[in-house]
C-alpha cells in the first residue's frame, strides 16, 4: 500500500485539488433514433493507487456505470479523510478509505457500503542488529501518526507486553520516514509496502519485525468504499445501482487481476511494476464471498475490532457508532440478488 491510502490525520480543514475524470454515457440519439435511457450522475472519490482505483478503473473500462443506469464523475483525493469531508459537505456522494481511516465511520462521520480489500502491505522495520521487538525499547521509531503504519506498530508492542512508553516515537510523514531510515536517522518504523521496496534499495538487510498477518486473530486491515452518513437511506436506489457496479467490479477484478493492474496504471500514469507490487499486497474477495462474510458476521468481528483499537487510542469522537450501525451489509447483499 502506498502512503497516500493511510495517510489520516491530513488537514481535515485543506481543500482538496482534485482532478476529475469522467465515466460519461452517450446522450445523443442511437443510430435507429432511439435515445439512450437517462444515467443517474453521481460523484466518486477515489485515491490514486490499486486498492482506490482498481475498481473504478474496471467500471469505466467494462462500462459498468452505464450497464447500471450512471454517470460517475470521479475525482482523486491524496487521502482518506479529505473525502469524508468532501461527502461531509456534499461536494462528494461515494468515496474510499483506508484502513487507518476508520475511525470516521466509527465516529459517525460516513457509513460503510462494502469491504473493498484486508490489507497486508504494513511492516514494523529495524535497522540490521535490531531481532525482535522487544530490542526496541528505549530505540528511536519512525511512526506516520493515524495511519496503519502507526496501528501495526502498537499491535506488535502489545503482543510483546510493552506500549508506545517503551519506545521513542518519532511522528513523520510516510516519506519522511523513508529518507530516515534510509540515512539510518531512526533505529525502526511502521511503514507499509511498497515503499519498503524503496527503503531496501538502500538497506538492503533492514528487518522485518511484524506484518499484518502476524495480527488476523487481533485485527483484520480493511479498505473501503464508503458514503455520507444519511445517503444510502434517502438514496436507496441509487446506491444499489453502485453497489452492483461494485460487485461486478470485483469479480473482474478476481478474475483478472493482471489485466485489472494494467487499467490502474493506466488510469493513474503509473509504472506496471509499481501497481502490481502495489495488488500483491492485498486481499481481494468476490462479490459472493462478501456476502458471506457479511452474513456471518465476519465482516462486523473485523470493525467491532477496529472500533475497540481506535477507542482505546482516543481516535474515536464522541460515542463509538456500532458497525450494525454503519456498515450498509443489508444493501450490499440485496444489491446481489
Amino acid at each position: 500500500m502506498n502512503m497516500r491510502r493511510r495517510t489520516l490525520l491530513g488537514s481535515l480543514l485543506a481543500v482538496p485539488a482534485v482532478g476529475v475524470l469522467a465515466a460519461c454515457g452517450d446522450d445523443t440519439p442511437s443510430a435507429g433514433g432511439e435515445k439512450p435511457a437517462e444515467l443517474t450522475p453521481i460523484t466518486y472519490g477515489y485515491i490514486p493507487d490499486f486498492n482506490g482505483t482498481s475498481l473504478l478503473a474496471i467500471a469505466n473500462d467494462q462500462k459498468l456505470w452505464e450497464k447500471h443506469g450512471l454517470k460517475a464523475d470521479l475525482k482523486s483525493f491524496t487521502n482518506g479523510p479529505l473525502q469524508i469531508q468532501a461527502i461531509g459537505t456534499g461536494d462528494l456522494q461515494f468515496g474510499y478509505i483506508g484502513p487507518g481511516a476508520m475511525w470516521l465511520p466509527a465516529s459517525g462521520k460516513a457509513k460503510l457500503l462494502t469491504i473493498n480489500g484486508v490489507g497486508q502491505a504494513d511492516r514494523v522495520i529495524a535497522q540490521p542488529g535490531i531481532n525482535s521487538i522487544q530490542d526496541l525499547k528505549g530505540k528511536k521509531v519512525a511512526i506516520p501518526e493515524g495511519t496503519s503504519g502507526d496501528m501495526i506498530v502498537q499491535l506488535a508492542l502489545e503482543q510483546a507486553g510493552m506500549s508506545m512508553d517503551d519506545i521513542e516515537k518519532v511522528a513523520m510523514d510516510a516519506a519522511t520516514v523513508v529518507s530516515a531510515f534510509a540515512s539510518k536517522d531512526v533505529d525502526a518504523a511502521g511503514i507499509w509496502y511498497p515503499m519498503i521496496d524503496t527503503i531496501k534499495q538502500q538497506v538492503p538487510d533492514l528487518v522485518e519485525l511484524a506484518k499484518n498477518t502476524d495480527f488476523v486473530d487481533v485485527m483484520q486491515f480493511p479498505n473501503v468504499m464508503v458514503t455520507g452518513e444519511d445517503y444510502a437511506e434517502k438514496n436507496k436506489e441509487t446506491t444499489i445501482k453502485v453497489l452492483k457496479v461494485l460487485r461486478d467490479a470485483m469479480d473482474y477484478r478476481a478474475d483478472n487481476l493482471d489485466a485489472t493492474v494494467e487499467l490502474v496504471a493506466k488510469m493513474n500514469a503509473a509504472e506496471v511494476d509499481a501497481i502490481n507490487a502495489d495488488a500483491s499486497n492485498a486481499k481481494y474477495y468476490k462479490a459472493a464471498e462478501l456476502d458471506t462474510l457479511t452474513e456471518d458476521g465476519t465482516i462486523d468481528t473485523w470493525l467491532t475490532a477496529m472500533n475497540k483499537f481506535f477507542e482505546a487510542n482516543g481516535k474515536i469522537e464522541g460515542t463509538p457508532v456500532a458497525p450494525k450501525d454503519f456498515y450498509v451489509g443489508d444493501l450490499f447483499v440485496e444489491a446481489g440478488k
